[in-house]
């Protein structure tokens, strides 16, 4: 069987015959397909830039080096984190796809066409997301540059031969081969999409690059491995990846519905608290007051167990419910309150921007005045004021004036629970509490809950008697 020699333009990728079934395989076939694909394939070396570090209130030991004897504590040297991953042009104008994973953070984003070629070209980010791992960048180039062509991942047959193309270890323009293992992989810790699975070897610095049928048309994305195994590797869905390109491209992100809530996954103390048989659900933990849910009736503690008709089993089940709703349409919902069932409907507005940026916490060393709460819960709160706001490095706004975690003992209920220093005591067992007295008043013996806020996220924590 021969195969379709490489075109002789550089701007576009001249597919190869497709085997039929029963075909033994050329001995050529992968030669051809690396020099068809290998020129589309691009080495991507990103830089972030160290932020300045959080320095908290100074140990009086090195006070005392300081005025004792002139000893200047010298801050660390942080240095630029430097990145390797994989992309693959798509146009011959310079659009590039690769994982939102490799670019994420980046402030420098440099491509390298071939290994050959001292020059590294800078990218400019297009569009991110990264529900889906996927990003757009782009470079200039005065030519037309090769680009592959994008096959169809829904045609795709379990045991189907497939090569990998990407820069493992830095190791650029590297290919491997294997086949196609199963479709259809739901793993929703990785990505939105189910994934296609391979044996052919990926390996750290390929995410990004393509995975490649023997038409040599692109029919994945290189993504994830599982690192307890050999020869289980992941890669998206070009079918998926080319619904959001032109969202991509166009808004730079992809628009998600949003409904205005702060949500938390059940563990089993919590469902018990609630009243439920399981922990299944996705607990609400806030509700913006100008938000879709609180105008629907939503509430703090409510657990939404369906949402448009899709089983909700966790935060991420709702999250991606949402997500994929049509923005400004309406949505259904069913949910338990106090062990009831109920049902709404709901608006569907755009997710706005993330404004809160979450900084590093210090551990105090100053002494403050502390309430040891009793029950045997095993942390202390103090009175929120200025200096504990600096000392944590607490942000408040819109938040109010409530106590904060202080200390917690080790091995006690509430670090097992995994309450920290630094909480916002919010409420407890459902009551507002805007001062350690009131907290205190609010605790009884057995089971107690508390509604805490965490770097500007809300969250729910149970703590039961043993």
């Amino acid at each position: 069987m021969a195969l379709a020699q490489k075109s002789s333009s550089p701007a576009k990728a001249t597919a190869l015959p497709l085997l039929k079934f029963g075909d033994p395989l050329p001995a050529n076939a992968f030669v051809e397909l690396a020099k068809l694909i290998n020129p589309a394939v691009v080495n991507i070396s990103t830089t972030t830039m160290p932020k300045q570090r959080f320095r908290g209130p100074q140990d009086p030991f090195f006070d005392m080096l300081q005025q004792m004897y002139g000893i200047q504590m010298q801050p660390q040297t942080l240095r630029p984190v430097q990145s390797l991953g994989t992309g693959f042009l798509i146009r011959d104008d310079g659009l590039i796809v690769t994982n939102n994973h490799v670019i994420a953070g980046a402030d420098v984003i440099q491509v390298q066409l071939s290994e050959k070629s001292a020059d590294l070209l800078e990218a400019k980010l297009i569009g991110s997301d990264d529900r889906t791992d996927i990003a757009l960048i782009k470079i200039e180039s005065k030519e037309k540059l090769p680009m592959v062509q994008l096959g169809s991942s829904n045609d795709l047959a379990v045991g189907e031969w497939v090569a990998a193309f990407g820069n493992p270890f830095g190791q650029g323009h590297t290919m491997t081969k294997g086949i196609i293992s199963a479709k259809g992989r739901e793993i929703g810790e990785i990505n939105k999409f189910p994934l296609i699975q391979t044996d052919a070897p990926i390996n750290p610095g390929n995410s990004g690059g393509p995975l490649v049928n023997m038409k040599g048309q692109v029919i994945g994305v290189n993504s994830a491995i599982d690192a307890r195994a050999q020869g289980i590797g992941f890669a998206i869905p070009i079918d998926e990846v080319k619904k959001i390109i032109p969202e991509l491209e166009k808004d730079g992100k992809i628009r998600k519905g949003y409904i205005g809530v702060g949500l938390d996954d059940l563990n089993p103390q919590a469902a018990m608290y609630l009243g439920l048989k399981e922990p299944s659900g996705a607990l609400i933990t806030s509700v913006d007051p100008r938000g879709p849910a609180a105008k629907a009736g939503i509430k703090p503690y409510d657990v939404i167990i369906d949402f448009n008709g899709r089983k909700i089993s966790s935060v991420r089940d709702l999250v991606d419910a949402v997500s994929d709703s049509k923005i400004g349409g309406r949505a259904k919902a069913k949910f338990i309150r106090e062990g009831k069932t109920k049902s709404i409907e709901l608006a569907i507005s755009d997710r706005p921007e993330p404004t809160r940026t979450s900084s590093p916490r210090a551990q105090p060393r100053k002494k403050y005045a502390s309430e040891q709460l009793p029950y045997n819960l095993g942390f202390s709160i103090t009175e929120m004021s200025d200096q504990v706001k600096r000392d944590f490095n607490l942000d408040t706004r819109g938040i109010g004036k409530h106590p904060v975690v202080l200390e917690i003992q080790p091995n006690s209920k509430a670090e097992i629970a995994g309450l920290l220093p630094g909480d916002i005591l919010v409420e407890v067992n459902r009551k507002a509490v805007g001062s350690t007295k009131e907290a205190l008043r609010q605790l009884k013996s057995g089971t107690n809950t508390f509604r805490i806020n965490r770097d500007g996220a809300f969250v729910i924590i149970v703590i039961s008697e043993e």
